[in-house]
């Protein structure tokens, strides 16, 4: 391939150059120019490697619809795989590299897999799985190499250093595509006083005028309605970006790329932004993208697609070869011959009609053109690029019928006809409508909120694209008047893409998807197989599955099958398509969501007193809460065990307010709790709580927490801290999807409280000495709450305990926490109230046997954790019916039990259980899931879940960590290891 740049014409601006890199090469370039166009001009032929047989790969095409020219972009911390070169805006200093290339671009000695091809064709990976040898072996030996050769590109480790925005925005009108039809419906519908939101892919207006001439007659209809639309305040223009999915209520998803085309983004400027646009109408005006044509040797660098050729030509000033052939099966392909003629290219066309329109055979000739009608490529010729190309008389089923001559050249273009790019359409509302005369899905002209217009849906002008997009706008003002080329690709359409020799075969490797290497004999073998299937077909072969989506390739694959069944191709029928249209970076998905901005640390508003009074803090789900307040010299295990006596003896405070904490109110609160918990709670009285279980739909224990009535209609729910979020999700979907008809809102006010809890025998005379209330037995029995006053401050007051002591939890308002805990702490010394952590409160709670996040992990039933008593026989509740599965009812699964270590060393966590006798091996009959050593009981001691545990008690069991190599022995006893009859907690 001779390319080469123009002296004159094209779309760039001349008057500045910039130096690209690519492959170690610097290529000048113009402002205006593609990472592509530079590379033609420059003469590169090879720009990439193939996916599986890593053949040399040249430009096929000018736009998003290119398949091979996919680099890498910059290095280091920018640098970025999968590039697209054709949409890749050059700037200077843009550094670039062939990917799938090993050692060089030039000598990829990955191509060796193209001698092998024969063992690398359609359903391998598959096949291989089975393998020629019994078991899985062969597979695992041959998984290592596939592994390592799989991929596109190579994604950067490194932190990415710029950062991405959401942006949500409404809309009137959406239109996507901003070609001449869509350029009318923006201006049409703008002057028609709606809000418009005009998205363009490309970083100019005006879709494939830009591949006319420059200074054609439409660059003056461009110029006039580029400057309207910048003076209508109520048409928004966003050019650089791609509308990559069509959602459900007419919700789209965009992305801008807004700093991709500089160096580095500017400094507060995002790289790209993520747009989630609402629109009440869209007018889709996405244009329609050209097919290849399938004969041996299709994909050698500069076999191209005509559009790409004439846009190169055109809007690039690039001629992408001195002698040409376009191979052609339509009439569209006919006005780039003529324009490469023009630039002195020597040209000639093998059209497989044997019939053209008198009009463009007549001016084809004029400009010396060499037409051969009745003809087709049947071969190309060439290594890392073209040399020649067998051309052949055909039949109109595209066979050869005569012999073969070979035309030297160093181009091939061709043109298999056009598909229309309905992918959004598709997304929305699925299949299309094949039109047999066009050889073509073509989505409806309208369709619930949706227009289609232009070659969408098969304009046969320019005019008439014009049309169709001012009546899609509106119709309000005066209707555009331009008049484009009698040059329709759907007139005398010939329906074949697929060149062969007479008896079928092709005299080499034609390809249908280029970018994953599927040949027209993949496809072939996909039938013989029996995978006829449009989606056992993709599958099988991986059609359509690359970065691309099958741009180019889906039509003519159906075509294929559907002729190979001997169907026609609606019968045979469609892939589905699905976001995303074009890749989408990850960065501008996750855009802020990412480090401490997807995960805040979330911190109560007693936070400041627990850092300046020396408290060692750690994550607890999203929260930071105190670990354990060191005296001098203490380490964690010093300090926790210490806090938890002091507790015991005395009276300790806890910061709580990381509870969840959900409001629940409505006439049907109660109904709702009823059938969120095991337990009832309709009749709960108000002015008392309740400790409640929820389940899973599938019976497994989901949550715990106490829940207050604090008035008819008024319930406060808590639930553990790290479950908050799921829980409050939950009740969201019930109410929405499941139990429309109750009234009842949830709303989180865990932000809103600020929660203490104080245990210990002397917790109940602090509590009177601050508020001036007697809280006896009489006045706050056990889960009752009252409302109490301290430093002034309205509080709510619930009796409860999580430690087995006597003890309350405070709710204040989370401005005021502080202030209440910081008068808790300034009490009288004779009462010795000192703080404690999270190390000691699970301490606390493990002596007492209480359950938490280590026992409700998901694989465990209220049987199991020795709840099922606190189960309603009444009424039924979410996992009611499914918790009785037999597998869950099995006698033989893990329990909740205690554990008593032997030894002065404790058990670790996640450790697995197993009899004193029986073999370590295996995962034993139960876990040990949460362990301390016990000030009160001066020993270690663990909860565990143990098979058939509360039969064991008094067993003597192995308790094994293979992780940490440490084996111990323990007794196997009741999880009450504390004050079992709750005298101190009821006292």
């Amino acid at each position: 391939m001779t390319a080469r740049r123009l002296p004159t014409g094209g779309r760039i601006d001349r008057s500045s150059e910039v130096n690209v890199q690519f492959d170690g090469r610097t290529f000048r370039a113009h402002p205006g120019d593609t990472l592509a166009s530079a590379l033609l001009a420059g003469g590169q032929r090879v720009i990439a490697r193939s996916f599986k047989y890593h053949r040399p790969r040249g430009l096929i095409a000018a736009g998003v619809e290119e398949t091979n020219a996919l680099v890498h972009l910059r290095d280091g911390n920018r640098h970025e795989p999968n590039a697209q070169a054709t949409m890749v805006e050059v700037f200077d200093g843009l550094a670039s590299t062939p990917q799938n290339a090993w050692p060089s671009l030039q000598f990829d000695i990955g191509a060796v897999t193209g001698i092998m091809s024969r063992f690398f064709g359609a359903g391998f990976y598959y096949k291989t799985f089975v393998g020629p040898f019994s078991g899985t072996k062969f597979w695992m030996f041959c998984e290592a190499f596939i592994r390592k050769a799989a991929g596109m590109g190579r994604a950067s480790t490194l932190p990415d250093p710029d950062h991405y925005e959401k942006v949500n925005a409404f809309c009137d009108v959406l239109i996507v595509g901003a070609g001449p039809a869509g350029i009318a419906a923006a201006l049409s519908a703008g002057r028609k006083g709606d809000n418009v939101i005009l998205v363009e892919q490309d970083r100019a207006l005006g879709g494939s005028l830009l591949s006319e001439p420059a200074g054609a007659p439409s660059d003056d209809w461009l110029g006039q309605a580029h400057a309207e639309l910048n003076d209508l305040p109520n048409v928004r223009v966003l050019t650089r970006t791609t509308a990559f999915g069509a959602y459900d209520c007419e919700v789209f998803g965009l992305v801008e790329r807004v700093q991709d085309h500089v160096f580095a983004p500017a400094l507060g400027k995002p790289r790209q932004r993520y747009w989630i646009v609402r629109t009440n109408r869209v007018v889709l005006a996405t244009g329609a993208i050209e097919r290849p044509m399938i004969f041996a040797g299709n994909d050698v660098p500069g076999v191209m697609l005509t559009s790409g050729v004439r846009s190169y030509l055109n809007r690039y000033a690039v001629l992408a070869g001195e002698r040409i052939v376009v191979a052609t099966n339509n009439d569209s392909a006919y006005t780039t011959a003529i324009e490469l003629a023009n630039a002195d290219a020597n040209v000639t066309i093998c059209d497989l009609r044997h019939e053209i329109p008198a009009q463009l055979g007549e001016i084809a000739e004029n400009v010396g053109i060499d037409l051969r009608p009745g003809h087709a490529v049947l071969k190309a010729v060439g290594g890392k690029g073209v040399k020649a190309a067998f051309i052949a008389p055909v039949t109109p089923e595209g066979k050869a019928t005569g012999k073969s001559a070979r035309i030297a050249c160093d181009l091939v273009a061709a043109s298999g006809g056009w598909a229309p790019t309905l992918h959004l359409w598709s997304q929305r509302f699925g299949k299309p409508l094949y039109a047999k005369e066009l050889d073509a899905f073509l989505p409806p002209a309208e369709k619930g909120a949706f227009t289609c217009v232009g070659s969408l849906i098969g304009s046969p002008s320019l005019r008439e694209s014009l049309s169709q997009g001012h009546r899609a706008g509106g119709g309000t003002g005066k209707e555009p008047a331009l008049f484009g080329r009698a040059d329709f690709w759907g007139r005398n359409l010939m329906p074949v893409a697929v060149i062969t020799e007479a008896d079928g075969s092709t005299p080499g490797k034609a390809f249908v998807d280029f970018q994953h290497d599927v040949k027209l004999a993949d496809i072939d073998q996909a039938h013989l197989e029996g995978y006829v299937a449009v989606e056992h077909l993709k599958r099988y072969t991986t059609s359509g599955m690359a970065a691309d989506q099958g741009k180019t390739s889906n039509l003519n694959a159906l075509a294929r099958m559907a002729e190979l069944r001997g169907l026609t191709i609606p019968s045979v029928g469609t892939t589905t398509f699905r976001p995303p249209y074009t890749p989408v970076t990850v960065g501008t998905i996750v855009g802020h969501d990412h480090g401490l901005n997807f995960r805040p640390t979330r911190l109560s508003t007693i936070h400041g007193w627990h850092e300046e009074n020396g408290a060692e803090m750690i994550d607890a789900g999203m929260w930071l809460r105190p670990w354990y307040y060191p005296a001098m010299g203490e380490n964690i295990n010093d300090a926790y065990v210490r806090e938890a006596a002091h507790v015991r003896e005395h009276v300790g405070i806890v910061d709580v307010s990381t509870l969840g904490k959900i409001a629940v109110q409505g006439p049907d609160a109660a109904e709702f709790l009823n059938r969120v918990y095991v337990n009832g709670f309709k009749t709960l009285p108000v002015g008392k709580l309740r400790y409640g279980v929820m389940l899973r739909e599938d019976g497994f224990v989901f949550d715990d927490g106490a829940t207050a009535r604090l008035g008819d209609n008024d319930y406060f729910m808590t639930t553990t801290t790290a479950n908050a979020a799921k829980v409050l999700a939950r009740a969201e979907y019930l109410l929405q999807t499941t139990w429309r008809d109750l009234k009842v809102h949830v709303t989180s006010v865990t932000d809103q409280w600020a929660a203490i809890a104080i245990a210990g025998p002397k917790s109940r005379s602090v509590l009177c000495d601050l508020t001036g209330t007697d809280l006896g037995n009489d006045t706050l029995p056990n889960n009752h709450f009252t409302h109490v006053k301290i430093a002034g401050v309205a509080c709510r007051l619930h009796r409860m305990s999580y430690s087995g002591e006597l003890a309350y939890e405070l709710y204040a308002p989370a401005k005021r926490g502080r202030t209440i805990w910081e008068t808790l702490i300034a009490v009288d010394a004779s009462y010795q109230l000192k703080p404690y952590g999270l190390e000691a409160m699970g301490t606390l709670r493990i002596e007492k046997g209480h359950i938490a996040g280590s026992e409700i992990e998901g694989r465990t039933t209220l049987k199991d954790l020795g709840l099922e008593g606190l189960a309603s026989g009444k009424k039924p509740f979410v996992g009611s019916v499914l918790r009785k599965r037999p597998v869950l009812e099995d006698a033989m699964r893990p329990s909740l039990v205690g554990l008593e270590i032997a030894g002065d060393i404790g058990a670790r966590a996640g450790s697995l259980l197993y009899g004193l006798n029986a073999p370590a091996k295996g995962h034993g009959e139960g876990w040990v899931s949460a362990v301390t050593y016990s000030p009160s009981l001066k020993k270690n001691i663990a909860l565990a879940l143990l098979s058939r545990g509360p039969q064991r008690f008094g067993e003597t069991i192995q308790v094994v960590d293979f992780v940490g190599n440490q084996r111990m022995k323990a007794k196997v006893v009741s999880h009450h290891f504390f004050d079992p009859e709750g005298h101190r907690q009821n006292g």
